[in-house]
């Protein structure tokens, strides 16, 4: 059990830092390449809303309406996936529009011609923001990596796609506040220990309660956090970012990658 728990960690933890790629990304380019970025935001969406139904929610509903029958187990999971949801929502809600990072990520799109002060005060409100968000993303990983390997890598690396533009969203604007390359890539990077954080946080919230029934309706709740990041922040921005069908291209190898993957390691 304890090498399962230290795995899926270290898979929340490198999904998380993945924000200090997008900083590096940010210096290296003038110019993001929008089809590129669409394809990727696409295909991570759609490894996400595969996982999420066809193997985290259809898991937890098949073992909770065991346990409490159709109608309760069925109700429970479905109110799960429900809570997942409304979780991100009510963060998102939280939030004020103009300083939710999934509004930015290219590089031409940040607004420089803004004083340093207040450059400083969106690279450092963005930083904040993203660190709220990334906190159930953290919980996401850490469970359905618990729930299993093949799933906790696909979810890593859907997850860590995702926070490549936020680690852009973040750098540039401190960077051009301070001037400092390095004070830019380290908040970046640092934002990304909020997922690993909310992994250890929600396990050790969930730790002495820790049944198989409970992990279930985690699943369950993981599954609706996953779909909501998709259908909110991923597509829309995949579709934002696509000069053709690079979005819709993305998800579907997306999923038909994550459905491959899981055939052939499960059989």
């Amino acid at each position: 059990m304890n090498q399962a728990i230290g795995y899926a960690f270290l898979l929340t933890a490198i999904a998380g830092f993945a924000t200090g790629i997008g900083s590096a990304l940010a210096y290296l380019t003038h110019h993001t390449k929008r089809n590129l970025l669409s394809a990727a935001l696409g295909f991570s969406a759609g490894v996400m809303i595969y996982i999420s139904f066809v193997e985290l929610f259809a898991r937890a509903q098949t073992s909770l309406i065991s346990i409490y029958g159709k109608i309760h187990g069925g109700s429970l999971a479905i109110l799960s996936f429900l809570g997942g949801m409304m979780l991100i929502a009510a963060i998102d809600f939280l939030i004020p529009s103009y300083e939710n990072p999934h509004e930015t990520g290219l590089v031409e799109e940040m607004d420089l011609s803004r004083e340093s002060r207040q450059m400083h005060r969106l690279g450092m409100l963005t930083a904040l923001a993203i660190t709220i968000h990334n906190f159930p993303e953290g919980m996401a990983t850490f469970f359905a990596a618990l729930s299993d390997r093949t799933i906790g890598i696909s979810v890593a690396i859907a997850i860590a796609l995702h926070n490549i533009p936020e680690g852009i969203s973040i750098s540039i604007p401190i960077y051009y506040s301070t001037g400092s390359r390095r004070k830019a890539f380290w908040y970046s990077f640092l934002t990304g220990a909020s997922e690993p954080l909310g992994a250890i946080v929600g396990f050790l919230v969930l730790r002495p309660f820790l049944t198989d029934q409970l992990m279930d309706i985690v699943f369950a709740a993981v599954a609706g956090i996953m779909v909501f990041i998709s259908l909110d922040q991923l597509v829309p921005h995949a579709k934002k970012y696509s000069s053709g069908h690079e979005s819709v291209y993305g998800l579907i190898s997306g999923m038909a990658v994550m459905a491959m993957t899981l055939l052939l390691l499960q059989s």
